[in-house]
C-alpha cells in the first residue's frame, strides 16, 4: 500500500522534484487562466492590428511595451499566444493518455488475466502496433482527414482528431505496464478468494485487480503526457496539427520558423522554449514518480 505521506515528503525533500513540479504548476495555471491573465486574446481578430506584425520584445529597439515577448506575422502577441498555446498543447497531451488509458488498460487486464489464446493474440496486436511508428501512423491518419474535409472543418475537429490519433497509436505502452502487473497479482490470495465466493471475472479484474496495478499506470502517464504533447508538436510543425488559428506550442514553432532567418526569432525562440521547459518538467516527474513509487527500479539499483 502506497503511503501519499511519505511520498509527499520524499517530493518536498527532492529539490529536483520540486523545481519541476513548480515549473509544471506555473505552466499549468498560465494556460488555465489565459482569458484572464493574457494581454491579448489571439483568437478575437478584432484585437488583431496586422501593423503590430513581426515587432520585437518589448525591451528591444522597436519594441511595444503592449508585447512584451513581441508579435507574430499576424499581430498577435507572442506571449499572449503562448499562454493559449500551452492550454491546447495540454489539453491534447490530457486526452491523448486518457484514451490511451482506457484501451491499454482495458487490454491489458483481459490479456493479463484471461491469459491463453487472448493474451496472445492481444499481445501480437500490441506488438504489431509497436513495430509502427506512431509518427508515421498520425501523420497517414491526419493527412487522409485534412484531403477529406475542407479547412474550416478539419479546425473545428482538429483537437479531436490528436487526442484520438495519439491515444490510438499509443495504447500498447498502457497495457504492456498493466499486463506484467495483472500477471504478478492474479495469483494471490486475495483474487483467490474473489474467485471462491463467487464474484464475476469483470468484477474481480475491475474492482480488485486494477487497484493493486495503478502505480505503475500513474508512472507511465506523466511520461505518456510528455510524449503526446512533443508529438502534436512534431505534426504541428509538420502541418498536420493545430491551425494556425487555434496554435499549439508546435503550430506557434512552426508559423515563425520561416521568420527565424530574417531576424524576427521571437516568433518561434519563445514557444520552442516553453515546449522544452514544459516537456522536461513532465519527464522529470515521471521519473521522480518512477523511482518513488518502484524502489526496485531506481537508477543504480541491481
Amino acid at each position: 500500500m502506497i503511503s501519499w505521506r511519505g511520498v509527499f515528503k520524499r517530493f518536498l525533500s527532492d529539490p529536483v522534484a520540486m523545481a519541476a513540479g513548480l515549473v509544471l504548476l506555473v505552466l499549468v495555471l498560465m494556460a488555465a487562466l489565459a482569458p484572464l491573465l493574457a494581454p491579448q486574446n489571439p483568437y478575437d481578430l478584432m484585437q488583431l492590428d496586422i501593423m503590430d506584425s513581426e515587432m520585437p520584445p518589448a525591451w528591444k529597439p522597436g519594441g511595444d511595451e503592449r508585447f512584451l515577448l513581441g508579435t507574430d506575422s499576424q499581430g498577435r502577441g507572442v506571449l499572449s499566444t503562448i499562454m493559449y498555446g500551452t492550454g491546447i498543447s495540454l489539453l491534447i497531451g490530457l486526452g491523448a493518455v486518457v484514451v490511451q488509458g482506457v484501451l491499454g488498460i482495458t487490454i491489458g487486464l483481459l490479456a493479463g488475466y484471461k491469459g491463453g489464446w487472448i493474451d496472445a493474440f492481444l499481445m501480437r496486436l500490441a506488438d504489431i502496433q509497436l513495430s509502427l511508428s506512431t509518427l508515421m501512423m498520425a501523420i497517414i491518419a491526419l493527412a487522409l482527414f485534412n484531403a477529406a474535409f475542407d479547412a474550416n472543418t478539419y479546425a473545428d475537429y482538429a483537437i479531436i482528431m490528436l487526442i484520438v490519433v495519439i491515444g490510438v497509436a499509443e495504447w500498447p505502452k498502457f497495457a504492456r505496464t498493466v499486463r506484467s502487473s495483472v500477471l504478478g497479482e492474479k495469483n494471490k490470495e486475495y483474487v483467490d478468494a474473489a474467485r471462491v465466493i463467487g464474484l464475476p471475472a469483470r468484477r474481480i479484474m475491475w474492482g480488485h485487480i486494477l487497484p493493486n496495478t495503478l502505480t505503475p499506470v500513474l508512472v507511465i502517464s506523466t511520461i505518456q503526457v510528455a510524449e503526446a504533447i512533443m508529438i502534436e508538436a512534431s505534426l504541428s510543425f509538420l502541418g498536420l496539427g493545430m491551425p494556425t488559428d487555434r496554435p499549439s506550442l508546435g503550430s506557434l514553432i512552426r508559423s515563425g520558423f520561416e521568420f527565424i532567418f530574417s531576424g524576427s526569432w521571437w516568433i518561434t525562440f519563445y514557444p520552442a522554449i516553453v515546449l522544452v521547459v514544459l516537456v522536461l518538467a513532465l519527464n522529470l516527474l515521471g521519473d521522480w514518480l518512477r523511482d518513488v513509487l518502484n524502489p526496485k527500479l531506481r537508477r543504480g539499483d541491481n
